[in-house]
């Protein structure tokens, strides 16, 4: 488990990556494909959550059908894959997490990205060492995260599936943290990826502006 037992698992879109800027512009591409009014960053927090289809609910005033979904959905991913090329870590993120495994600390990725996707861009990043298991949504991509934290944490070495509660999320999303709740874990959620800070502080947990912050919390959690 590492130094004073404590394992970090990282979300990635809006966590790590930072690529927020990418997620507005793909939104708004395949909002425009479709006869939708553009969104702007600051809307786009106040109504995302997940399953992504009541993000859409939201915005449409009714729930798209499943082949309006279908379009939806592989339009942004469409535009936003190509947009994510243009995008960098969040600032200190590399650093970080460098520091962390430096000091015998053990962190994992997990992320609702396409795991075919994701793991060619953490390696192009050069910080796929930094972790000790990298995990992408494998299937449908409507469901949050709760169930692929269940499997993650399985995978992990037994010390890490057997005591949850030495186990904290980042990440940006409500839905981080009830991923974590529902593995017994805790959660930080950062203020710099697909949510406002009030919808955040609505969930009731820890809520930073910054990863450095999230780290120290973290350990302040489990401490």
């Amino acid at each position: 488990m590492g130094k004073r037992g404590t394992h970090l698992v990282w979300d990635w879109n809006g966590t790590l990556l930072d690529d927020i800027d990418a997620v507005i512009g793909a939104t708004n591409a395949a909002f425009e494909e479709i006869g939708l009014e553009p969104i702007t960053l600051a809307r786009y927090r106040e109504l995302y959550c997940v399953p992504v289809p009541l993000f859409y609910e939201r915005l449409m005033g009714r729930m798209p059908t499943e082949a309006e979904w279908a379009v939806m959905d592989g339009a942004f991913h469409r535009h936003y894959w190509v947009r994510a090329e243009a995008c960098g870590l969040t600032a200190g993120a590399a650093e970080l997490l460098a520091t962390r495994q430096a000091e015998g600390f053990t962190q994992s990725l997990l992320s609702l990205a396409p795991h075919e996707r994701l793991l060619p861009i953490v390696r192009r990043y050069g910080i796929e060492s930094r972790f000790v298991r990298v995990d992408g949504r494998i299937g449908a991509s409507t469901a949050g995260k709760a169930e692929h934290m269940v499997r993650h944490l399985l995978a992990l070495d037994g010390t890490v599936a057997s005591s949850p509660e030495r186990v904290v999320v980042i990440g940006d999303a409500a839905d981080d943290a009830v991923a974590a709740a529902h593995v017994g874990a805790k959660a930080v959620l950062y203020t710099g990826g697909s949510h406002s800070r009030a919808s955040l502080m609505a969930v009731g947990v820890p809520v930073v502006d910054s990863l450095e912050e999230a780290v120290a919390v973290a350990e302040e959690l489990v401490a």
